[in-house]
């Protein structure tokens, strides 16, 4: 079993008021899971096939959705109400600094929640259905993280109540930022992964002293980003495109990356 406080450790050597609402969309979870299956130890790759067997496939770009596929299925809708307020973290202000008491009460948030599925997915005397559920979380939740309005500080919704004009329509910027600005460059999950991997291991920021655990940084990274998303005039024109898209890519590929480190381990041999 992977301690909460080792992954941290781990992690950091390596490393040196919104509802819950759909983060990337399914074509950006593929591509989180799609780089992060790239990059699997062969002891990780095992142990991940292993436990997606018992949901008949072997790829984790087929379960990177299925947390907010939930939502609609009658028969886990328990499962959703327990867990709908785990995807998201809520700032406070512009500072973006992360204050568990305060941002994330009782645990109930999705920084808290990466630990406590991590270390269920990496205790192998758990039942393997319960593993592979952990799995699922994990898996959507680091995608999550990386989407800046899933941890934003302003009163909107995590950009759901921000209203903006995008390709001659009315949206959301929330909702642009889950699949428009991906959609804009016209490919298919696996062929994006392929892009974006073959930019080379993604670079990560540097360590945000005096944070001491990693997914705590993430969170706060993504804030920092939704200071600069917010479009003059409600607008998204070609500029913005051409200057959020490459954003929106570095957090593809920054949590594909560490999600790989995450699950290589969690699931290292013993």
């Amino acid at each position: 079993m992977v301690s909460v406080r080792r992954l941290a450790a781990a992690l950091f050597t390596a490393l040196t008021v919104a509802p819950a609402a759909y983060a990337w969309g399914p074509l950006g979870h593929s591509v989180v899971a799609e780089l992060a299956q790239r990059h699997l130890s062969p002891a990780a790759r095992a142990e991940v096939e292993h436990l997606l067997a018992l949901d008949h496939t072997k790829s984790l770009a087929d379960i990177a959705s299925w947390p907010d596929e939930i939502r609609n299925d009658p028969k886990q809708q328990e499962l959703w109400k327990e867990t709908r307020t785990l995807h998201y973290v809520n700032f406070r202000d512009p500072s973006c600094k992360y204050v568990p008491p305060r941002d994330c009460k009782d645990g109930q948030c999705v920084v808290e929640a990466i630990p406590r599925y991590v270390a269920i997915l990496g205790d192998r005397s758990q039942p393997d259905a319960a593993r592979l559920e952990a799995l699922k979380f994990v898996v959507h939740f680091i995608g999550d993280l990386h989407q800046p309005l899933h941890a934003g500080y302003r009163d909107d919704a995590g950009g759901n109540a921000y209203q903006v004009q995008f390709q001659g329509q009315g949206s959301n910027l929330h909702r642009v930022w889950d699949s428009g600005l991906l959609g804009t460059r016209g490919l298919d999950w696996k062929s994006y992964a392929k892009r974006l991997d073959a930019e080379g291991v993604a670079p990560l920021p540097q360590p945000i002293a005096p944070l001491d655990q990693p997914v705590a940084q993430w969170a706060e990274e993504s804030c920092q980003i939704t200071r600069d998303i917010y479009p003059a005039g409600h607008k998204i024109d070609q500029a913005y495109i051409d200057t959020e898209l490459p954003v929106a890519d570095s957090r593809l590929r920054e949590a594909g990356r560490r999600l790989a480190e995450v699950l290589n381990l969690a699931l290292q041999n013993g």
